[in-house]
């Protein structure tokens, strides 16, 4: 397959390089220089216009922009009818995003939305594991994920809210959400807090966040921008046992699976541990649930529909914070 890119900063770049069996064709950026380096690695032609990645014959177009052209942009894709990778969170809110759901139905398109994280080797265990029944009924998950920006963090576009939408709950916390959507379901009740407290700027630097089932189970959550050491926790609890993920590996440490099994006599669980001191490999994981969705027209894992489920929870989130 091919594959075209729109947005050639850091992700656009990781994208590029997640399956070396498909080719990159096109490459689109505002700024030329960025569209020719990422030809030079990747092969393609580079352009200014995002209108030449979809007058391409590229299969699958990745879009990796500022968070106010994802939607419109994912849009003119499929109506020139590509699959399309869709950075997350897919969009500014819910509304935007569910004409491009629409009329990629419509044209039996595939859109996957860059929720990574549940292609990482420890939330895949996790899952097998849940799924297997070993943890018995869930009750409940909590997260926490953060990293303490950068020097002029505060200046660049996602501290404008008119291009970014939100702050880090759009985010980190779009991850811990779609997480924890993964494993416990839809939520009915939606309560955060969404402070500013360090960063200048309009947009919340901080959001924690209890969010119920219909059948009272929880998820407590907390994506901050103000976490000077980088870090992923992310904790799965059932009646029969207790999963914990620890890191994402880079800065965010090793990435760590723990099982802690509850036994009969209760006292300390027994614990088996699985490590994974490799490099990322969920951006790769995720290009190949994409392809192979497309192969075998199925939906892909954390679609766009999921992209809405997750966004409504966000666009819930912000109207109580205005409203307090």
């Amino acid at each position: 397959m091919k594959l075209g890119i729109i947005g050639c900063g850091l992700i656009g770049m990781k994208r590029a390089a997640a399956d070396k069996e498909l080719s990159v064709v096109a490459a689109a950026d505002l700024v030329r220089d960025r569209a020719e380096g990422l030809c030079s690695r990747f092969g393609g032609v580079p352009t200014t216009a995002w209108k030449d990645v979809l007058a391409s014959d590229a299969d699958i177009v990745v879009i990796a922009t500022t968070h106010d052209q994802l939607a419109l942009l994912a849009l003119e894709a499929v109506k020139a009818g590509k699959h399309v990778l869709l950075e997350k969170p897919g969009a500014r809110c819910a509304a935007e995003l569910e004409p491009v759901a629409r009329v990629a139905t419509e044209q039996g398109l595939k859109v996957k939305v860059g929720f990574n994280h549940r292609f990482h080797p420890s939330l895949l265990k996790a899952r097998q594991i849940v799924d297997a029944g070993k943890l018995g009924p869930l009750m409940f998950v909590r997260g926490r994920y953060g990293h303490g920006g950068r020097l002029g963090y505060d200046k660049e576009w996602r501290f404008n809210a008119a291009i970014s939408g939100g702050g880090e709950l759009l985010d980190q916390g779009s991850h811990l959400i779609d997480l924890s959507r993964w494993f416990l379901g839809e939520f009915s009740s939606c309560h955060g807090v969404l402070p500013r407290y360090y960063w200048n700027g309009t947009v919340e630097d901080n959001c924690f966040m209890t969010l119920s089932t219909v059948a009272g189970q929880c998820a407590h959550l907390h994506a901050t921008w103000t976490e000077w050491k980088n870090m992923f926790s992310f904790e799965i609890t059932g009646r029969d046992g207790k999963l914990a993920i620890d890191g994402l590996g880079g800065s965010y440490g090793t990435e760590q699976l723990a099982f802690y099994k509850m036994l009969p006599e209760m006292g300390p669980p027994e614990t088996t541990i699985w490590q994974y001191p490799f490099p990322d490999t969920s951006w790769a994981r995720e290009m190949k649930e994409l392809v192979n969705a497309i192969q075998e027209n199925r939906a892909p894992m954390g679609d766009v529909h999921d992209a809405i489920k997750t966004l409504a929870v966000i666009d819930t989130l912000y109207k109580k914070a205005e409203k307090a």
